[in-house]
């Protein structure tokens, strides 16, 4: 529900700040007042397009703010959760544009975009008239509009999930599909790219182990140079052990004299003795082994060439070989069993494509039940709004497989025709005005239950009425502000006497500004305005009475 309006240099409008509450508000006035300042307004907010010529003479920009209090169920708190948008109590949007063009929107102090707005603000307030271009006369939301309608979610619920298994299932299908054939165009390429990595048969880490026993085998000379000379130093004359031995022996007779009060160093030269003499053996070992071998750089100069020549052809890298063995092993032995596994798949798909069909058309069949059972009721509703003469038809076609989606098969517009023996088109584009609005109205009285906006605001919705007709559009308003916050732009009297609260739009002129002010009406007010809507400038008392009358009219029915 929209709690608060506030607008500063909008057009003729300096600055306004309105309290609203919920039922059923109505903005009257005469024409050229400014009514349509408001709405322009709160257009802003919705996110319609952003127009220098809006920004009140003499000021370099104009803001709009909104304060909303939203419903705990409302869409809105997990698209803003979408885009980390903090939600803590009541929702305030602010608008602002400047001279130059620039925009400037924050949704509880949060900067977002233009885009974002449209799309959030489309869970707070609908506006049917010149400003609607979204919600109903959106065909893409009239699928959603007749579910909402219908009693058949478990349907949904159905194709949805049968959707899902269909489209994986097919697209496994065709991953399947163009491996095998892929397969097929290289059948001989595989086979002997098999046979090739199979005889090489790469062994991970291989490489390195080959680059290093080369270095080995290429540097043996060197390596045994400087072995011996390692070993001279540890076990020639004057070596290390020798003298770590003579150390040894030293501290040992110390001991004999201290009582082994160096036992520990003792200890630790025998340690270092024993360690050193392990590395002179493992030194002496190794040495023994080291050889230079021709032969043997040879073939593993050759072995590295073939693993670097595979590897390069299958664009891979050496220790990736086994991987890419396996790889084309595997489909090898694919193309060998590709035929029965992708026989097997197709019939499954085709089960599940079956399994789809049968849902698409359960909901198709539910569709159809729900959008006769909704024409008629719109059908009933439209003579008392004098469109006795329209005729409002939910036109269900199916697609074609590729438009097939987990919503089912259907396309689904709300058409109308407004005068005999002319066809049937989409709202937006076979209504006027006013036919538009009361459309709208029908529509959303028997809609009532489904919609998420929380605000609905109809402009222009008594344009060529009068009398009953008048009085039937301000009961189904009234009766839909028994569960939305509804306000209305009017010129009738008999709309405005089923107000919850009255504002009246008035433009004054002072020296050389105009301003457009806004006030609420008590119910003297209330009397004075709808009585100057019934006779014009000058009320009369008969004027006033009759205004009496329409506003003590009997309560409204309750629409739920």
């Amino acid at each position: 529900m929209l709690k608060t309006l506030s607008i500063r240099n909008v057009v003729l409008i300096d600055s306004l700040d309105i309290d609203f509450s919920g039922g059923l508000t109505v903005l009257s006035g005469e024409t050229g007042a400014g009514k349509s300042i408001l709405l322009d307004s709160l257009g802003l907010l919705l996110g319609s397009r952003s127009e220098a010529s809006l920004i009140r003479t003499g000021a370099d920009k104009l803001s709009v703010t909104g304060i909303f209090e939203i419903d705990p169920e409302n869409k809105i708190y997990e698209l803003a959760g979408n885009y980390d948008l903090e939600i803590d109590g009541d929702i305030i949007i602010k608008r602002i544009i400047t001279a130059d063009g620039r925009n400037k929107i924050l949704f509880n102090d949060q900067i977002i975009t233009l885009k974002l707005l449209r799309e959030l603000s489309r869970n707070l307030i609908e506006i049917h008239g010149q400003h609607d271009n979204q919600g109903l006369l959106n065909p893409a939301t009239h699928c959603g509009i007749l579910d909402g309608y219908g009693d058949y979610a478990k349907n949904i619920a159905e194709v949805k999930e049968a959707y899902t298994a269909y489209k994986t299932g097919a697209k496994l299908l065709e991953e399947k599909q163009k491996k095998l054939e892929q397969a097929k165009e290289e059948e001989d390429n595989l086979r002997h790219w098999v046979q090739e990595l199979n005889k090489l048969a790469p062994q991970k880490g291989e490489e390195l182990i080959l680059r290093n026993r080369r270095s080995e085998l290429m540097n043996a000379e060197k390596i045994i140079e400087m072995l011996n000379s390692a070993y001279s130093c540890l076990n020639g004359d004057n070596s290390v052990l020798e003298q770590i031995a003579q150390a040894q022996n030293a501290i040992s007779r110390v001991n004999e004299i201290v009582n082994n009060k160096y036992a520990d160093i003792e200890q630790n030269l025998e340690t270092a003795l024993y360690s050193l003499d392990e590395v002179v053996e493992s030194i002496e070992a190794n040495s023994e082994n080291i050889s230079f071998n021709q032969n043997e750089i040879d073939e593993i100069e050759t072995r590295l060439f073939a693993l670097r020549d595979v590897a390069k052809k299958h664009q891979t890298e050496i220790d990736l070989l086994p991987e890419k063995q396996k790889e084309l092993s595997d489909a090898l032995q694919s193309l060998q069993s590709g035929e029965d596994t992708l026989k097997e798949l197709k019939e499954e798909v085709a089960g599940l494509r079956k399994a789809y069909i049968k849902a698409a058309e359960n909901l198709s069949q539910k569709r159809k039940k729900a959008a006769e059972k909704l024409d008629k009721s719109i059908m009933q509703e439209l003579p008392p709004l004098k469109m006795e003469k329209a005729v409002f038809k939910t036109k269900i076609a199916v697609n074609d497989e590729k438009q097939w989606s987990e919503k089912g098969w259907d396309t689904v517009c709300f058409e109308v025709s407004t005068n005999p023996n002319t066809p049937m088109g989409p709202l937006n584009k076979i209504a006027s005005g006013g036919e538009l609005s009361r459309l709208m109205l029908a529509l959303k009285v028997n809609l009532a239950q489904t919609s998420s906006r929380e605000t609905l605001i109809f402009d222009e919705i008594d344009t060529g009425i009068g009398g009953a007709t008048a009085e039937a559009v301000g009961e189904r308003l009234a009766r839909l502000a028994q569960k939305f916050q509804v306000m209305v732009v009017t010129h009738s009297p008999q709309v405005a006497a089923f107000s919850t609260e009255h504002f009246k739009v008035e433009k004054k002129t002072t020296g050389n500004a105009t301003t457009t002010n806004l006030t609420k009406l008590d119910s003297k007010g209330k009397i004075e305005e709808i009585a100057r809507m019934l006779s014009g400038e000058k009320i009369t008392k008969e004027a006033r009475a009759a205004a009496q009358v329409l506003i003590n009219k009997e309560p409204v029915p309750s629409l739920f």
